[in-house]
């Protein structure tokens, strides 16, 4: 038998198969998607087993065979290679760098052990020995005798707290062990980052709406039509029970799901909402779990232990065995978009990935992207809509507030008059509000407060940032200009370096509003690992008045006493209520 393997060195002049022999003591172990050793050249290398066969491509007498499995590697599922193949044709990348896109997680981790001390003998033979040990002074002994004949009959002592708060040493532990009046037990488990939640009973049934959007799907479905729909429904309409109806009759028929989300940050809530319908079959994957963590969830998908996965851009290639559904939440978003090779859309990819796996794909949003939509009215996709809220609740109140009229009016705050006058009225009621800038830290370009106007770059149309010196830099191409004094446009002397990032609005709220209590939330208070989960579930517990944020608090959360969320720009203020 013979292996094809590619080669693991991202080069255009090695992206191509290689074929090796397969030892025989390796048979029995070699399948497409295997991390394996090979002979190259005079090196030992890398590569991933894209095709077993019996049909020798060269002479079988100078082929090499393998050396062996990689040890820490994680195969890649057959499927998946397929899909790596079609990204590496549309994308034009190599084979190599499609194949480390399509997996995850690339190193096997360390498995997650947890031990337990249980006594072997009764509690009478065991008190019997602590009058014996404390008759020695064996003070280690005596205490780890008292504390199991304290425990309840059966209990287990985690191993931790035996040598961690008892103060007993693993020496004495072995020794008991081995006199045969204990027993130590070792078991594996995976590392489960949402077993901690804890969250209400699923108790929600979907109204007319909604229900016409599921039988729709599932009418194709039954009728074996495996297309794309892009579900447009405004904004509260219920799409997220749609999806988990989608989901429900998913698992019922012995699939899986994938649940696709724009930002790491809306995974708190997303998983709460799944988790409350679900349980335990539900996990994530993104970029802020430990490689521990992210591996065992890899495992757990490969082996059948949950159902649906939610995450990002990457929870794509979850190889799960039989795959029935992908959801896109807010599909619009360019995050689905990859910054580097391949630059795959996870859109385009999740079509080719359920085409491969005989599944389904749905796309969500409230602003549907222009490409999808057409495709949608074109009849590519199929289009259904929610066009109410719930309840048939009402839409948001919009107000656009002009700054530049709130400066002839002697208001310099980029909080507008209307805008302190609503959140005045928000901490007089007990409610929250959510305040949105698209910027974070202090700093970002220049602007005049008369006119609005924005000191551009001549050659790339981007804002020029102010620098030290007096000078203005465009940082695409280089370009310099000096710090104008007054405004080009209108000639009005309010014009200045735009100081108002979401550091910068923190500051001024807490000034002005210094009852309140704010939290923040951008990529300078989310770098560690739980900041985001910490963050909203915070506000979600009205731990705060005012939540001051980036593009990450707008996307798509559920906070049942936020009535009212307002949107901050250089010119001009949006109130939402």
């Amino acid at each position: 038998m013979y292996a094809n393997v590619i080669v693991d060195i991202s080069h255009e002049k090695l992206d191509k198969t290689f074929q090796y022999s397969i030892p025989d003591e390796l048979l029995c172990d070699i399948r497409p998607g295997v991390c394996v050793d090979i002979p190259f050249g005079s090196r030992t290398i890398t590569g991933y087993v894209i095709e077993v066969t019996d049909e020798p491509e060269y002479d079988p007498a100078r082929t090499k065979p393998l050396i062996g499995i990689k040890s820490d590697s994680v195969a890649v599922e057959a499927k998946l290679i397929a899909l790596a193949a079609w990204i590496r044709r549309n994308y034009g990348s190599t084979m190599n760098q499609a194949l480390k896109t399509v997996i995850p997680v690339k190193k096997q981790a360390k498995e997650q052990v947890s031990r337990s001390i249980v006594l072997k003998i009764d509690k009478v033979k065991a008190r019997a020995q602590l009058a014996l040990c404390e008759a020695k002074k064996q003070k280690d002994k005596g205490k780890a005798f008292r504390a199991l004949i304290d425990a309840d009959d059966g209990a287990r002592l985690e191993y931790s707290f035996v040598t961690g708060k008892l103060s007993v040493s693993a020496a004495t532990i072995r020794a008991l062990e081995q006199s045969g009046f204990i027993e130590v037990i070792t078991q594996s488990g995976y590392r489960n980052p949402v077993e901690h939640m804890s969250v209400d009973t699923y108790d929600k049934v979907l109204n007319a709406a909604q229900q016409s959007v599921v039988d729709a799907i599932e009418g194709d479905i039954a009728a074996g039509l495996r297309n794309t729909y892009l579900i447009k429904g405004v904004t509260g309409s219920g799409k997220t029970e749609v999806y988990m109806e989608l989901i429900a009759h998913c698992i019922q028929s012995g699939r899986q799901a994938i649940v696709l989300i724009p930002e790491i940050a809306l995974t708190y809530q997303t998983v709460m909402r799944f988790f409350a319908r679900f349980g335990n079959r539900v996990s994530i994957i993104n970029s802020r779990l430990s490689n521990g963590e992210r591996y065992d969830q890899f495992e757990r998908a490969k082996n059948g232990d949950i159902d649906i996965m939610i995450g990002p851009r990457s929870a794509l290639f979850t190889p799960f065995s039989n795959l029935g559904l992908i959801i896109i939440d807010e599909e619009h978003e360019n995050s689905y978009k990859s910054e580097s090779v391949p630059r795959y859309h996870a859109r385009e990819v999740a079509i080719e990935y359920a085409r491969i796996s005989d599944a389904i794909v749905v796309l969500g949003s409230a602003t549907p992207s222009v490409d999808s939509y057409y495709k949608a009215k074109t009849g590519v996709y199929r289009l259904l809509e929610l066009d109410k809220r719930v309840d048939d609740r009402p839409l948001p109140k919009c107000e656009v507030v002009d700054l530049r009229q709130e400066l002839r009016e002697g208001n310099r705050s980029i909080l507008s008059t209307r805008l302190q006058e609503l959140m005045e009225e928000r901490l007089l009621n007990g409610q929250q509000t959510m305040l949105f800038l698209n910027r974070r830290g202090k700093s970002a370009f220049m602007s005049c407060r008369a006119c609005g106007f924005v000191v551009k770059c001549p050659h790339c149309d981007v804002s020029l940032s102010e620098h030290s010196g007096g000078v203005m830099v465009c940082h695409y191409c280089g370009y310099r200009q000096p710090v104008p004094k007054v405004c080009p446009s209108c000639g009005s002397k309010y014009i200045s370096g735009f100081k108002a990032g979401t550091q910068k609005i923190e500051a001024m709220v807490a000034k002005r509003f210094p009852q309140a209590r704010i939290l923040r939330m951008d990529y300078d208070t989310t770098r560690a690992k739980d900041a985001y989960e910490k963050i909203l579930q915070a506000f979600s517990n009205h731990e705060a008045d005012i939540l001051i944020g980036t593009q990450m608090i707008v996307k798509g959360h559920d906070f049942s006493k936020c009535h009212a969320g307002w949107c901050a720009g250089g010119g001009y203020v949006t109130a939402c209520e």
